[in-house]
């Protein structure tokens, strides 16, 4: 009686140590939802990863993991840090920027994990401040990039290298570039921002910094890293990862919903919580999974183009018709809504003429991962 999301472990884990094989410095990223993993599941998946690294496993192809592949986990939030640490034994990168205020406050007072955390910057005052509180503490500087989410101007770069050498216990681990999705080829924003980096004069390993020519970059492709790495032999680039390596096999994972209910219908009959009547004949089906799995929360598009804007309006005016396509499938069809999903089950309807599954059935469903709540997570193999 579950919302279910089950993996072929045979196949998912494969895909891992592809994906490793092919980002030498993999940097797994375990935030939010866990990807719909949940986040101690990704932990242990990391550490694994590392291990295989650690022993010279290779990808499907052959090609040999990078030992420091998975040797950090990056976490969205400090309040995530609790749920990885103790199933990842590696170095812990918070990608918030520190700020002086809540949970970050709380990691500076713990001795032990203090010294795995390595912390984002991207404002002067938290230079001065985290260092101040935590003289130790170990840093990344964010540089911005047309994202404008995080991260410091050339200037303020240039600022912040000449405080960490006013706090000689402080530890640079590099410097972080986050590129957007969008905007075609990063490589050219990449290089200009590289020549900032350089230009910061950022203190080096004769000051005791291990990461003065590292650099953490996320939302590059395959062959844009290449060239950047071939253009700029000193620096080392750490790729942070998602998405691509943990939800990049779709075929290696499917969400299934229970049937908890069949009830045949006449035109007319009224139903539900909003008691609609039925349009035709057919059968309401009652299935696992609701709002408080994130079925029916609908995110805001990112589709700029026509076809995006024009299925836009074509969900409106279903919408507005109390006809709702629903994530649920059954051979191979998506079903509509019967009415809004309730928190933890769906009403569908099914017509006439439609295979209409048993009590206990299972159907399968189309979910966005990163919204996603499943009651469980089973790995087949």
């Amino acid at each position: 009686m579950s919302l279910s999301l089950t993996v072929d472990g045979a196949r998912w884990r494969t895909h891992l140590l592809d994906v490793a094989a092919a980002l030498p410095g993999l940097v797994p990223v375990a935030k939010g939802n866990g990807y719909g993993f949940g986040l101690g599941r990704l932990a242990r998946r990391a550490q694994w990863l590392h291990e295989r690294a650690v022993a010279g496993d290779a990808g499907s192809a052959g090609t040999p993991l990078d030992p420091g592949v998975a040797d950090t986990l990056a976490v969205g939030t400090y309040e995530e840090l609790g749920e990885v640490a103790s199933r990842f034994d590696g170095d812990l990168l918070v990608l918030t920027p520190w700020r002086p205020f809540g949970a970050a406050l709380d990691v500076l007072e713990h001795e032990r994990l203090g010294r795995r955390v390595i912390h984002t910057l991207g404002r002067l005052e938290d230079v001065e401040d985290l260092l101040t509180r935590r003289p130790d503490a170990r840093v990344v500087l964010e540089r911005s990039t047309t994202m404008l989410r995080h991260g410091f101007s050339a200037r303020d770069l240039w600022e912040a290298s000449a405080a960490l050498r006013r706090h000689p216990a402080a530890r640079l681990e590099g410097v972080a570039l986050h590129l957007p999705l969008a905007q075609g080829d990063h490589f050219s924003q990449v290089n200009r921002l590289l020549t900032d980096v350089v230009g910061a004069d950022l203190p080096g390993a004769a000051d005791g910094h291990a990461g003065a020519h590292r650099v953490w970059v996320s939302h590059l492709t395959d062959s844009e890293l290449g060239r950047l790495r071939h253009d700029w032999p000193d620096l080392t680039f750490r790729p942070r990862t998602g998405t691509r390596l943990w939800l990049g096999d779709r075929d290696a994972l499917r969400v299934r919903a229970h049937v908890l209910d069949v009830h045949p219908l006449e035109r007319g009959d009224v139903y539900g919580y909003r008691g609609r009547t039925a349009p035709r004949s057919g059968h309401l089906l009652v299935v696992s999974g609701g709002t408080a799995h994130g079925i029916g929360l609908e995110a805001p598009t990112g589709s700029l183009d026509l076809r995006g804007r024009a299925g836009t309006l074509a969900r409106g005016g279903l919408d507005a018709l109390g006809l709702v396509r629903s994530p649920f499938s059954i051979d191979g069809t998506q079903r509509l809504f019967a009415e809004p999903p309730h928190m933890q089950a769906s009403m569908l309807f099914v017509p006439t003429g439609s295979r209409v599954p048993a009590v206990g059935d299972t159907v399968d469903v189309r979910v966005r991962f990163t919204t996603t709540s499943f009651d469980e997570v089973v790995i087949e193999g």
